[in-house]
């Protein structure tokens, strides 16, 4: 063989076995893509876009392997049925691990699937007290759960803003679940329930719910759902001439919703999100600069906690020497390290351990933390 041929061969044997030493590991990412709520799931699929690449800059290796990841992003259109086609897919093209759902009503059909094939789940934003409460052994959350952002909600609506409250879902379960825990700090503290109201999170029109709500007289109205309601609702509010202070949860704590609702937007608006404000997370102001200059967008409120839920499965698969589902899931809820949101470790149910609650009041034309 000529010299030539023989550097050739020895070249092409050391690419083969870099490859070798390489392997490739899928991460799902299951949200809303499409529809009324995408801005909220590429929210999320941009958070765990982040996180690998920052992972994939630094170099993991695994068992003396270096990871090489590819992420798999699904649009389950926040519907539970759909939820279920994507959980299947994602099992079927052989993910190691899932971030996601948005809602909690796509999360807790589509664990089921996840818990059956294996694979772990960790939804950063899903957050109705059911999808921890299954005892699947690698169903985790990165956010605080509907008991904590409730019991807020309902106390603050309660003490601070006016004794009678409406209380109106968009019978998700995630806005159903958010407002039964509403109702029962409201009680808890003194208030009184002036009236329950529901409508969907395809609805537009809310004249009728609000017509009856102002007879009640009450002094604040509680919204359990999406921006994409909570924005025409005040906007209707305003219309009918309601004075009432208006509080709603993270679905509708966002950029968008002041969009959405104009100049019906005043100070008698608020919003609670689970965790810190972005500017008071531990990593948020630079996690912010980062993800600006990266997807030339805001954070709208789930990104944050979609990264550190990436990390988490990178942490777990490290501590395991595994990227393999069934040996590093294990490792989960053994995790513990300083993330964007805080600290990131779980407790035995897979909720994560510091879920603190902010209160937010829209001033200066944007949302403000005052608790």
């Amino acid at each position: 063989m000529k010299p030539t041929l023989i550097a050739l061969a020895v070249l092409a044997f050391g690419a083969s076995a870099a490859q070798a030493q390489e392997v490739v590991v899928k991460i799902g990412v299951a949200a809303p893509l499409t529809g009324t709520q995408a801005h909220l799931g590429k929210d999320i699929e941009n958070g765990v876009r982040l996180a690998v690449e920052d992972a994939q800059a630094k170099g993991v290796v695994v068992a003396g392997k270096k990871v090489k990841f590819e992420i798999q992003a699904e649009d389950d259109q926040a519907d539970p049925r759909t939820a279920t086609t994507v959980a299947q897919r994602l099992a079927d093209s052989n993910a190691k691990g899932v971030i996601g759902h948005l809602n909690s009503g796509a999360s807790i059909p589509a664990s089921r699937i996840y818990n059956e094939a294996g694979i772990p789940q960790i939804s950063p934003a899903s957050t109705n007290p059911k999808l921890t409460q299954q005892n699947f052994k690698a169903t985790f959350r990165t956010i605080a759960n509907d008991v904590q952002q409730g019991t807020a909600i309902g106390k603050y609506a309660s003490t601070k803003l006016g004794k009678r409250v409406a209380i109106v879902d968009d019978r998700t379960a995630y806005g159903q679940g958010l407002a039964d825990e509403v109702e029962k700090a409201v009680k808890a503290n003194g208030g009184q329930l002036s009236g329950r109201e529901f409508t969907s999170d395809k609805a537009t029109d809310f004249l009728a719910i609000l017509t009856r709500i102002k007879a009640q007289k009450p002094d604040v109205i509680v919204f359990s759902g999406m921006d994409t309601q909570a924005g025409p609702m005040l906007k209707q509010i305003k219309q009918l001439g309601l004075d009432v202070k208006f509080i709603t949860g993270d679905g509708g704590c966002t950029g968008e919703m002041i969009k959405l609702a104009g100049d019906a937007i005043g100070a008698n608006a608020y919003c609670t999100q689970p965790g810190l404000p972005l500017d008071k997370m531990p990593g948020g102001k630079t996690f912010n600069e980062r993800f600006k200059k990266r997807f030339n967008a805001d954070v709208q409120v789930y990104a944050p906690y979609a990264y550190d839920a990436t990390f988490a499965l990178l942490e777990a698969m490290k501590a395991a020497g595994s990227v393999e589902p069934a040996k590093y899931a294990p490792f989960i809820g053994k995790v513990n390290f300083p993330g964007v949101i805080g600290n990131v470790s779980f407790d035995a149910k897979g909720d994560i351990k510091e879920g603190a609650v902010s209160v937010y009041q829209f001033k200066g034309g944007k949302w403000d933390a005052i608790n």
